[in-house]
């Protein structure tokens, strides 16, 4: 069930997600470029699909609370309709 709700979030959020991160100076445009490598090459390789802050994470380049502030920037973001 996890993973329904994973990659159902995956699929509203995920490039918003890493241009938020870019622009609060959490990661860079090169290392989202390599992330959304990486999830597109993983999910071609019918490995199970991981979220674009979930592979920020895994390579050390955010930490949960900076995760935590994207998101709720995301949701704040959904909330207004944008």
């Amino acid at each position: 069930m996890t993973e329904d709700i994973d990659k159902e979030i995956s699929g509203k959020y995920c490039n918003r997600f890493g241009v938020i991160a870019v622009d609060k100076g959490f990661v860079t445009a090169d290392q989202l470029k390599e992330a959304l490598t990486e999830q597109a090459d993983d999910n071609l390789s019918n490995k199970p699909h991981r979220r674009i802050g979930r592979v920020f994470f895994d390579k050390g380049w955010m930490t949960d609370e900076q995760i935590d502030t994207v998101l709720n920037e995301l949701f704040k973001l959904r909330k207004e309709g944008k």
